[in-house]
């Protein structure tokens, strides 16, 4: 089993920043992809960043330019900073490693007031 265990969620003004990180340990032998998806009440959970062992990354499209996601693998942690940040972007934030199986973190709420 991994655990995943994220930080750096909060309230902030729109325009503000904050960076969310995520460190996985356990079993691990090999994980591949990281990244964060995030669900807003009343939504569908959607992908905000991921990226790979080798370093290529993917952003959804409403987050490109403002948030910018980087991982350690020795220490196998992801992190994302979120710039620029809308009312739009409040959602729990959700840690996601793939290894054999993919696994979640808890989630950390983020709210970006007006």
């Amino acid at each position: 089993q991994v655990q995943l265990v994220e930080s750096g969620g909060g309230l902030v003004q729109a325009g503000g920043s904050l960076r969310l990180s995520c460190a996985a340990s356990g079993r691990i032998f090999g994980i591949t992809t990281m990244g964060w998806y995030r669900q807003a009440p009343g939504k569908q959970r959607e992908l905000v960043a991921l990226v790979t062992t080798g370093g290529s990354t993917v952003y959804a499209d409403s987050v490109k330019g403002r948030f910018t996601i980087s991982r350690d693998n020795a220490k196998n942690t992801v992190n994302l900073q979120m710039n620029s940040l809308k009312p739009e972007d409040t959602a729990v934030y959700l840690c996601f490693v793939r290894q054999s199986s993919t696994y979640w973190g808890q989630g950390t709420q983020v709210t970006v007031s007006s």
